[in-house]
């Protein structure tokens, strides 16, 4: 059972020293007087949902874990600030991380959510084409999915779509009926909880400073300010998203040139005033590097918009009203009645991505000492959507990178 958020106990750097002694237990999580030096068995860098689902994968398998957190929370940017889909592994190329992990990853995190009582409905999507030209699109997209292993998407006509969705202009869409919508925070905290119960912890307000690679693993310096804790380490997972490239960066003995450049990609959300007309999430056909400006809805029937492209030179969340403009072109394209004032800012996230604007959407990154030499070393770079979907199937390969083979779900 999942913490609550007043449950959920922060982690200080004293706490943190004391953690990382070789001799903490289960059943007491601290120690009396530390070496010079305290050790653990993994630090996994990161608590949003992937570094925390890793942390609950290792930490069930029996590996004494502790998550380094630089903010005060769980979840703060990337796991938090998106459409909360549960993507059905529609758009990728065959073979592909992003495929495979996302096909797996939605059965394990539909299973996940029913047997931990994660918020989550399986609401559906329609993909709709305007035009013939996009209706060849559809094609196309039917014809990768079926590659990916998704095998039930449906092609409708106009008037079908209308029956689901009267206030939809289309003339042809794919009904995909394994597209859900999930609660993230709930999940990130699902999967905390089961953590925490295996032994896992977390340090908050724990930046990362600096890493060494060395004979027995890696020594880590962490904190804020004028604090600093030094642990050892035997493994090191890198799961910092919009940080990852710094982590990377941070670690002495890592060739920089395996750290991939980091572009951001802003994404903006509005929501609607007045009447909520979908039940289902509605996708444009897709323009560049994103899936288009589209309808989601969550988990009480809120309709809202997003997200766009907007690349940025940091992190910034604010959302300029201005941008309604492009949200208003965008959507009339399948909804000609959007009011004019209808739209509102609502929120925004940033994609950590590994290509230059106007570049080809590039794979999942999840390198082990194979790709860069280091041994005990995983780094995750560009962990964007369908990060989310594949958190579960994600700490899997994480876990059997590292050679730690018990399954658990």
């Amino acid at each position: 059972m999942a913490p609550s958020e007043s449950e959920v106990a922060h982690v200080d750097l004293d706490t943190l020293s004391r953690a990382s002694h070789r001799c903490l237990t289960a059943a007491a999580r601290t120690v009396t007087t530390p070496p010079v030096m305290d050790r653990v068995e993994c630090i996994v860098v990161g608590a949003g949902v992937v570094g925390l689902a890793i942390a609950r994968r290792l930490a069930m398998a029996g590996v004494e874990v502790i998550v380094l957190e630089a903010e005060n929370q769980i979840g703060t940017h990337t796991s938090s600030r998106n459409s909360e889909v549960i993507h059905a592994g529609i758009y990728y190329q065959k073979d592909s991380l992003k495929a495979r992990l996302s096909v797996a990853g939605k059965h394990a995190l539909y299973e996940f959510c029913a047997s931990h009582g994660v918020p989550h409905r399986r609401a559906g999507k329609l993909i709709v084409a305007g035009t013939t030209a996009e209706e060849a699109v559809l094609e196309d997209i039917r014809g990768r999915a079926a590659a990916n292993g998704v095998g039930d998407l449906k092609p409708i006509g106009g008037d079908e779509v209308r029956a689901l969705e009267p206030e939809i202009h289309a003339t042809a869409a794919l009904v995909s009926p394994s597209t859900g919508i999930i609660d993230s925070h709930a999940l990130m905290l699902a999967y905390q909880g089961e953590a925490e119960d295996h032994g896992a912890m977390i340090a908050f307000d724990a930046p990362l400073r600096r890493a060494e690679a060395t004979r027995a693993g890696f020594e880590l310096w962490v904190g804020a300010g004028t604090e600093e804790t030094r642990i050892g380490v035997d493994m090191l997972v890198n799961a910092a998203g919009l940080h990852a490239q710094n982590v990377g960066r941070a670690i002495v003995g890592l060739d920089p040139a395996t750290v991939p450049a980091q572009f951001f990609c802003k994404g903006n959300y509005f929501s609607l005033l007045g009447r909520q007309p979908f039940s289902r999430l509605i996708y444009p056909v897709p323009r560049g590097a994103g899936l288009g400006v589209h309808v989601t809805v969550d988990l009480e029937g809120r309709n809202r918009f997003g997200p766009d492209q907007e690349w940025v030179d940091g992190i910034d969340y604010d959302v300029d009203p201005a941008r309604a403009e492009v949200f208003y072109e965008a959507v009339r394209r399948y909804w000609p009645a959007l009011a004019d004032g209808a739209l509102q800012p609502a929120y925004a996230g940033i994609r950590p991505k590994v290509q230059k604007p106007g570049g080809h959407n590039e794979d999942f990154i999840v390198q082990d000492e194979a790709v860069h030499g280091v041994s005990g070393l995983i780094n995750l770079y560009g962990i964007e959507s369908p990060g989310l979907t594949a958190s579960l199937t994600l700490a899997d390969l994480v876990a059997a990178k590292l050679g730690v083979w018990f399954r658990a779900r």
